[in-house]
């Protein structure tokens, strides 16, 4: 007796399976990473293939067109800092790294979706995500600051502000701030389930922003939580958050589903450093082939149910050349 199902059918040539996909990852469901600053061009250790960019280097700007030609929608800037204080007020400056950046993509590229991280931790000499007294983070104080944040990049032009801090309550203190000011049209991207992970080493190496004492842990998610995330998510959404986001995305795929199903809001998820780095050294010893495991990476994030995936992968995806 033969089998009348064969799901073998479904899988007979590379035709019927593309006919039959039921995930494909799009250039614009993508949103590119970028770290800015005054200083200049260079790589960043411990981080593969990226780099601190001048905000007037060329190069950024050329390499940035090829891949907005391949499809790119959006980027995430990251300011790092060339000073800092005790409550990051470069953070906030009209003439910042992030500002002038902003300005020059919104003229640039005015198509182009730019999104910028709001937080404290690499304006600040503690390199802690709110105000620190008597080694204890403030919530309530810290709100001020990172609204300060986020209407310095609403004026400069950015169409979505992304507080990354986990402070509660910052997302309703953001959204009075903007409105207050007519910038009623300015996205929020919450970092909603934002887990203390021990993948953004890179990232903290890239925006040289460890904290100089402790950790995250009081402010960031445990690893272990997941009811709580739901929570949070519910939070933010309730505050006005626009687009809820869950970081890391890989090992936390259950969470990007959940909140999927839970909310009818966009979803995002960051592909964090550390799961870029492990793959980029798995790709360099050629235990990966590379563009085999980066399709699957971003197909599993986006099977889970992300509608935005923030990515360092976007250049190798893209196929164009990185910094040329």
């Amino acid at each position: 007796m033969f089998p009348t199902r064969r799901l073998r059918r479904y899988r007979k040539s590379e035709g019927i399976r593309k006919l039959l996909s039921e995930t494909e990852v799009l250039p614009s469901d993508l949103m590119y990473p970028i770290f800015v600053w005054d200083g200049r061009t260079e790589e960043i250790k411990g981080f593969p293939d990226q780099k601190r960019w001048n905000i007037d280097d060329p190069k950024l700007f050329k390499f940035l067109e090829k891949l907005f030609e391949r499809g790119l929608l959006s980027v995430l800037v990251f300011g790092v800092a060339t000073e800092k204080d005790e409550i990051g007020s470069e953070g906030w400056k009209d003439d910042g790294a992030v500002q002038k950046f902003v300005k020059k993509m919104k003229k640039t590229f005015p198509e182009i979706v730019v999104a910028t991280d709001v937080c404290l931790c690499t304006w600040k000499k503690d390199g802690h995500c709110g105000v620190v007294e008597n080694g204890e983070i403030i919530n309530d104080k810290t709100l001020e600051y990172l609204a300060k944040i986020a209407l310095s990049h609403a004026s400069a032009g950015a169409d979505i502000v992304a507080p990354s801090d986990m402070m509660d309550g910052r997302v309703k203190y953001i959204r009075e701030k903007l409105d207050e000011n007519k910038f009623f049209n300015t996205l929020i991207m919450s970092y909603s389930a934002k887990y203390s992970s021990s993948l953004y080493g890179p990232f903290r190496s890239a925006a040289e922003s460890a904290p100089a004492f402790g950790d995250r842990s009081t402010y960031q998610m445990k690893i272990t939580q997941s009811k709580e995330a739901l929570l949070e998510a519910y939070l933010d959404y309730e505050e006005g958050a626009d687009i809820i986001m869950v970081k890391p995305a890989l090992f936390y795929l259950d969470i990007i589903k959940t909140l999927k199903e839970k909310f009818l809001i966009p979803v995002s998820a960051f592909n964090v450093s550390g799961e870029y780095s492990m793959i980029k050294l798995g790709i360099k010893s050629e235990i990966f082939d590379e563009k085999r495991i980066i399709y699957e990476t971003l197909t599993a994030i986006k099977r889970a149910g992300a509608d935005i995936i923030i990515t360092y992968f976007v250049p190798e995806f893209l196929e164009v050349k990185i910094f040329s």
